[in-house]
């Protein structure tokens, strides 16, 4: 039987399978707000009817819990597909259009095309395909949910190859967002190639000349 939470979380899922749709995409993304590192975006086709037991937005997860579902959805996936999107295009497009782009290649990326699309939040009008986007859609479709831990946990991955690289900042720890230790070393060491030039507090550490001087050490 199931239980409340999961008839919420198939809902929507539940009701386009009986409008004849089967390849459901969610898409999610992990980053918006850190300082340092890409936004990491994930699309994922779940098969119809599939139940993962647990899975949920990846926000509410332990990360030992979102690392063990995400073994699981990887597996049973239809399709999955994760985009990194560079800090370079964070701080040229500004966080909404980067964010945007990196949905819209995580559509276009799936070896299987999906036939409709379920979106965090974000309204994707350029899709070809039909779509909704639903606000807090992590926590009330499982397709979204399951993205949501893919993005997180490929990006939480992706900091701590960072952190060996720049060992100074305790990215393994953070993974990037603005804690008392991270703005501590940002002051003591100043930004790396991986921080977000057009993010406060890691402007203040760039001139006006050189606002749009990007690394390319992603």
């Amino acid at each position: 039987m199931k239980n409340q939470k999961d008839v919420n979380l198939y809902k929507f899922e539940e009701e386009l399978y009986d409008q004849g749709f089967s390849n459901i995409c969610g898409i999610d993304e992990a980053g918006r707000g850190p300082l340092a590192g890409p936004v990491v975006v994930a699309s994922c086709i779940l098969p119809p009817f599939l139940r993962i037991p647990g899975i949920n937005d990846s926000k509410k997860l332990s990360e030992k819990k979102r690392e063990e579902l995400y073994k699981i959805i990887i597996k049973e996936a239809i399709a999955y597909k994760v985009v990194f999107v560079s800090v370079e295009d964070v701080d040229n497009l500004n966080i909404y259009n980067a964010t945007k782009k990196g949905m819209l290649e995580a559509v276009e990326g799936l070896k299987v095309t999906p036939d409709y699309v379920l979106i965090d939040a974000m309204p994707l009008g350029e899709l070809h395909q039909d779509n909704k986007s639903i606000i807090h859609g992590d926590a009330l479709s499982a397709s979204i949910a399951a993205a949501s831990i893919i993005a997180k946990v490929s990006r939480d991955q992706y900091m701590k190859k960072m952190d060996i690289k720049y060992p100074n900042y305790g990215f393994a720890r953070h993974k990037g967002y603005g804690t008392k230790q991270h703005l501590e070393a940002l002051e003591k060491y100043g930004p790396c190639p991986i921080h977000r030039k057009t993010y406060y507090p890691v402007t203040k550490y760039y001139s006006k000349q050189l606002a749009f001087d990007f690394g390319d050490d992603e």
